[in-house]
């Protein structure tokens, strides 16, 4: 793939993103839309992680969330059966889209492929590619999102989310996420779960 169609691609993933009508605040406390501040957090903690990433990775990571507000848990009956519901349909939404973006910019079949393979998360823990997706994941989740998570949840939820986040990740995953920039509370929270 061409650094032109990468660009492309890439542009176009961050316009479907800029149209969340959800916002957060960022760093800087302004506004952004949700599912691109994201797809941007993803794609620094990819960078920090595995700077020599492949464009199918960068891609991939991008793409995580895309239009993730298009479909909403509530769609979906409540419940565990219900909740994997959603996030397998949303596998395949997330992956569509990724293609679509990429076929938009004149990329190559074999690459929009790829790129919606690792949205998937296929074979982890046998295609590298994918469990370093997965670890991006995590890494952004406890790096960005945990501190929000915990102000909702008692301890003993958050010790289970953090365990059960945990066991997805590589080895070097799991070296990486000690070394985030954490505050105190929720270092000593990881701590505490992974009983170190």
């Amino acid at each position: 793939m061409n650094l032109e169609i990468f660009t492309q691609s890439m542009k176009l993933i961050d316009e479907a993103n800029r149209q969340d009508p959800n916002l957060e605040k960022d760093r800087a406390g302004s506004d952004a839309p949700k599912e691109l501040l994201y797809s941007q957090r993803m794609s620094s903690s990819l960078t920090a992680f595995n700077p020599k990433a492949s464009v199918h990775l960068q891609l991939a990571c991008r793409a995580q969330h895309i239009e993730r507000w298009k479909s909403p848990r509530s769609d979906y009956p409540a419940g565990r059966n219900g909740y994997n519901k959603w996030r397998a349909e949303l596998r395949l939404f997330h992956a569509k889209r990724a293609g679509e973006c990429m076929l938009e910019a004149h990329a190559e079949q074999e690459d929009i492929d790829r790129v919606k393979f690792l949205v998937q998360k296929r074979h982890m823990k046998l295609d590298a590619e994918s469990q370093c997706l997965e670890d991006v994941v995590c890494l952004t989740f406890l790096q960005y999102y945990l501190e929000g998570f915990a102000k909702k949840h008692e301890e003993l939820k958050l010790i289970d989310i953090i365990q059960k986040t945990w066991k997805k990740m590589s080895d070097e995953g799991q070296q990486a996420a000690l070394k985030l920039p954490l505050a105190e509370n929720m270092l000593s929270l990881i701590v505490k779960a992974l009983g170190i």
